[in-house]
């Protein structure tokens, strides 16, 4: 694939900050801190037999993208009374609309919720689909949603693998209107998922955030070294659509 990156800001490893043409693509794991603590913990095969942790981690990652993400928004300064008299606060000009993709992301979308917590809610259903030949495609099912004209939608899904279901995710948002800016948040990429979307989704108006990007994929299209199915170690092993 032909892509161009201007890089923006080296990161320990391979990752990097960097964007294409059009699309920033954010990695919060380049920075020391306590993220990649619970990057670590989500990876490890001893710490993922207990699914309350589990999804703890990924509950506490949303909370450290929504506060990463909140600096990218607009704010104005309002007066706020307080008993000995008026502080000037910048507070945020509209709230975004927190949208997933069922049902891995159920535990981080919470998790962005607990911080942007008068945001507005946004689901998509949308899974694998196996065929005979053992692939599978992503089938979508139904959406619930406000209109979203305007406003800033920040659509999270813990996993991009081959980057379908993000794909259709952010072209299900445009069945509710037109969104001012797009935020795509995932904690765990394959470098192939990520070229996917800089590929598909064309536009200067979305931002790329990601955890941590993992070169390699199974053919089944699952992140090597990734950290296996996310919605399963959540919630529970389930019977896969034919």
């Amino acid at each position: 694939m032909n892509f161009h990156f201007q890089v923006l800001i080296q990161g320990i490893g391979n990752s990097r900050v960097f964007k294409d043409d059009k699309m920033e693509v954010k990695i919060l794991g380049n920075n020391h801190s306590v993220f990649n603590q619970y990057l670590a913990e989500i990876r490890d095969i001893s710490i993922q037999k207990d699914p309350l942790r589990f999804r703890e981690n990924l509950y506490r990652l949303g909370e450290l993208f929504a506060y990463e993400i909140s600096k990218d928004l607009k704010y104005s300064v309002a007066d706020v009374i307080t008993p000995l008299g008026v502080a000037q606060v910048p507070m945020l000009e509209k709230q975004p609309v927190l949208a997933t993709i069922l049902r891995a992301g159920l535990a981080m979308h919470n998790g962005l919720l607990k911080i942007l917590d008068r945001a507005e809610n946004c689901f998509i259903s949308a899974y694998r689909k196996y065929t005979d030949n053992g692939g599978f495609e992503i089938e979508f099912e139904y959406m619930a949603s406000p209109s979203l004209d305007g406003k800033v939608v920040i659509l999270s899904d813990p996993m991009l693998a081959s980057g379908k279901s993000m794909e259709i995710g952010y072209e299900a948002l445009f069945s509710k209107g037109t969104p001012d800016h797009v935020h795509l948040v995932s904690i765990i990429a394959s470098q192939q998922g990520v070229d996917y979307i800089l590929k598909t989704i064309k536009a200067d108006n979305v931002t790329l955030w990601l955890g941590a990007v993992d070169e390699g994929m199974t053919p089944k299209s699952y992140i090597v070294p990734g950290l296996g199915d996310a919605g399963d170690l959540a919630y529970g092993e389930k019977i896969d659509s034919k």
